[in-house]
This record gives C-alpha cells, structure tokens and sequence, in this order.
C-alpha cells in the first residue's frame, strides 16, 4: 500500500481473517477484475496478521518465474526465492507468501498441493480476470486451494468509505426487508446517497478520490481511464481480425450483447472465457454496476415504489 494513501474497509477484510482462524486452510486465490482492491486488501491482511510478507508480483518482477524451475516443493521453491532475494526472510507459521498477477504465471498453482501438504507458510494469490487462465490453474491445484471472488464497491461498502457504520446499513436493511416506512429526512438522505453511488459506481480509485475531495471533481477522468485500461485488456487477450468490434462490443453502454455486433458468446477459443466478464465493466466503471443495486423502497402505508 502507497504511503498515506487511505485504506477504505472491505468485505475481504473479514473474509480473510476468517480464513487464517481456520486451522485447516489451504492456500487461497482471490481473483477478481483488475483495480478492485484485490492487492491492497490482501497487503492490509499480511501486515496486520503476519511477521513476514513475501511479495512476488510475477509481472514487475518476471524474474521469480524460474522459482520452480527445480521443481514445485515447498523447499525448493523457498530456497529459490532466498537466492533471488537474501533479504527475504520466512517463519515458521508467521510467514505470508503473497503470489501477486497470478496470470502471468499460473504454473505457480502446482506448487499449491506442495504448500498445503507442508503446512509451514501460509500461502494467497491473486490474479486479474480476464487475464488470468482459471481453468489451467484449477487442473494443477484441485483439492488444494481455496477461492475467493472479490468484486469492486458495493453500496453498503460505499457508505462505510463515507463514514456510516454498520448499525446505519442494519438500520437500512431492516428498513427494506421488513418493508417500513423511512421518515422523509432518512428517505431523502438514503436516496442521496445512493444516486452519489450510481454515478460514482465501485471502482476504488474513483471512491477514494471523491471521499478524499468530497466532490465529484476528477472521477470522471478515473472513470475514463480505467475504462480505457479494460480496452487494452480486450485487444490483449482478444486478439485476430475481430479485435476493434470486440472492444466496441465490451464497451458498448448495453447489459446484453452488442446490436448488431458480434456478441461475446461467438468469440472463438479461450478468448471467450476470458473477456466474458468484462462485458458489464462500462457500467461499473460508471456507476451502472450488475448485481449492485441496493434496493431503496419508497414507503407510502402498504404501498412501494422501488428506487433504483
């Protein structure tokens, strides 16, 4: 994590310190689109919980990939990473190895039977959807490992960034499920809320900006960006003479398929699994998140209107 750059809480925060009261826990992988948070929860949760964090990012530092190159024990591999680094040290049961762009190389995943059969290090790594090769990965560790999906900001993660604390969203919930009325000051202020959400949607960067100004000033410019980051993405991993409809598919400002353009479901080969979750990102990006939408009933007696 930067130096003062702000920690906003996560639903994984609580994931992961269950995992390691677990005393039988694997490794586990959190995979997950790329700018949700994967990276800095999990840099939170080692240095919170851990003596030791060994973090190998496999694209800033591609040298690491020959870490297995003498086979995928647990010593062996430990041994590999001393000589790369001396200044790495690893202890017994206090030690985090943090395997980061899992996708770059997911030939770490067989290592995966070999550190949960030893025991000694606890072990997470994280890759960014589309790019990383799950169905590769599941083969070489099954039986093995443990997933966990992040997913950017939900609404109730929105407003613990703005200061609200849970008995505010139980209150919420309570609200909804049991179908009461809110006064007119909690109707409007809810509401309020969650239109800020909707055009801010659950991207980090773009939150972290706006808690830190308060204003919507330069979530745009985010919002644009990461949009274009997803781009390049598609054209990476899409590839052949169908790359530019691809892209105009994925960002298109619709749920569905493309009209009148090729549909992600006609995209040849491995190319398909991987840019299938990415035909939904223009509206998170935007605020227009799936599976996102926190319901807010507008309650007049026994009638409701949904907000959303």
């Amino acid at each position: 994590m930067r130096e003062n750059m702000t920690y906003l809480r996560r639903k994984a925060d609580d994931f992961l310190k269950n995992w390691k009261l677990n005393t039988d826990r694997k490794p586990l992988i959190v995979k997950g689109p790329r700018q949700i948070g994967k990276t800095e929860s999990i840099r939170k949760f080692g240095a919170e919980n851990y003596k030791e964090v060994i973090e190998i990012n496999f694209v800033e530092e591609p040298k690491y990939r020959l870490i297995t190159e003498n086979g995928y024990r647990t010593a062996d591999i430990i041994k590999n990473i001393s000589r790369i680094d001396p200044s790495k040290k690893f202890a017994e049961g206090e030690t985090l190895l943090f395997f980061d762009e899992l996708q770059a190389f997911p030939e770490i995943a067989t290592a995966l039977k070999f550190f949960c059969q030893d025991g000694r290090f606890d072990v997470i790594c994280s890759g960014s959807m589309p790019g990383i090769n799950y169905n590769r990965i599941e083969r070489n560790s099954i039986g093995y490992k443990e997933d966990y999906q992040m997913y950017s900001f939900d609404f109730e993660e929105f407003l613990w960034a703005k200061g609200y604390d849970d008995s505010f969203t139980e209150d919420m919930f309570a609200h909804m499920m049991e179908l009461t009325p809110f006064h007119e000051g909690e109707l409007a202020l809810c509401q309020g809320l969650f239109l800020d959400f909707c055009i801010l949607g659950g991207m980090p960067a773009v939150l972290r900006e706006y808690v830190a100004k308060g204003t919507f000033e330069g979530s745009l410019g985010i919002q644009r960006q990461i949009l274009a980051d997803y781009e390049e993405d598609v054209r990476k991993y899409a590839g052949g003479p169908d790359q530019g409809e691809d892209v105009e598919c994925v960002s298109a400002d619709s749920g569905a398929a493309c009209e009148g353009q090729q549909k992600i479901s006609d995209i040849e080969g491995s190319a398909r699994c991987k840019i299938q979750g990415l035909q939904g990102l223009y509206r998170v990006a935007c605020g227009r998140g799936d599976g996102q939408c926190l319901l807010l009933y507008e309650l007049s007696g026994t009638s409701a209107e949904r907000q959303c």
